[in-house]
């Protein structure tokens, strides 16, 4: 049975991944893992492009517009055909993801941890960020929600959970992404993920790294800037993919996930998944 782990790294552009990421290159260059360029949905606001990641269909159908609308969303999604396939499921993330996927709105003392026998998330541990502005960035330490998912695999034995922080992004809006603060903090979150890929690897879950959306030079996203859009996609596990220079659409990953969890694709998910054995 097939077990997978899909980590999300808010706001890193294509080529601070390939550049800045040394841990995960080393794993491409020694063929444990391959990456890709995926395109992010438009708008490439995070909000629209959480969404989007998990229903696998577009904000101009989940109307999700920005971060400004979240809501519960009626499509199906990765978390509630996974559970109603008998999959359990977990989370460590924004609060939002909890809001678009379980219920809304969200309420800080029930929802900030929760474990539900109903799903679709079973195991839900999210942060809020209240407070967040530029000054004060209120984003958890990574090596925490790495080690909460790591937790949530090992304790609740989950067949697949996602992953989701903020520290980059916010970084990014703050620093601007041609800088030393940048550099050494793409440098840190690398460091800080590469012992847990190793014991999730070794734990048995297949894991796809990737961002949400980019940053432009100005720490902009939301548009259609390349730099704004694309981000890498990092794939630990042995299914059969495209070549190499093929673009990944992020409007496949949903259905690429339930294809390969041996889950019934909705036919809300239109685009073809990517993952083909």
């Amino acid at each position: 049975m097939k077990k997978l782990l899909l980590i999300l790294i808010d706001g890193v552009p294509y080529r601070n991944w390939r550049r800045l990421f040394g841990n995960l290159e080393g794993w491409v260059a020694s063929g444990e893992a391959r990456v890709w360029r995926m395109r992010a949905t438009l708008p490439s606001t995070s909000a629209s492009c959480y969404a989007s990641i998990h229903t696998g269909v577009p904000p101009q159908q989940h109307r999700v517009w920005g971060n400004e609308a979240v809501y519960r969303l009626t499509q199906p999604d990765v978390f509630s055909e996974l559970s109603a396939a008998g999959k359990r499921t977990g989370a460590v993330a924004h609060s939002f993801w909890s809001e678009l996927f379980n219920r809304s709105p969200f309420d800080l003392v029930r929802d900030i941890e929760y474990d539900e026998a109903a799903g679709p998330i079973h195991h839900g541990r999210f942060h809020t960020m209240t407070g967040y502005d530029n000054i004060n960035q209120m984003t958890p330490s990574d090596v925490d929600l790495f080690a909460t998912l790591t937790r949530l695999c090992e304790v609740k034995g989950v067949d697949y959970a996602m992953y989701h922080s903020c520290t980059l992004d916010s970084m990014g809006h703050r620093f601007y992404h041609d800088c030393e603060e940048m550099d050494n903090a793409c440098y840190m979150l690398d460091a800080q993920m590469a012992p847990f890929v190793h014991r999730w690897r070794a734990a048995g879950y297949e894991v796809i790294i990737t961002a949400d959306h980019g940053q432009d030079a100005r720490g902009h996203h939301g548009g259609a800037d390349p730099l704004q859009q694309d981000v890498a996609f990092y794939y630990f596990g042995d299914a059969q993919m495209p070549a190499g220079d093929v673009l990944l659409d992020q409007l496949a990953l949903a259905p690429s996930i339930l294809a390969r969890m041996g889950v019934a694709v909705p036919a809300s998910m239109q685009a073809k998944p990517f993952f083909t054995a």
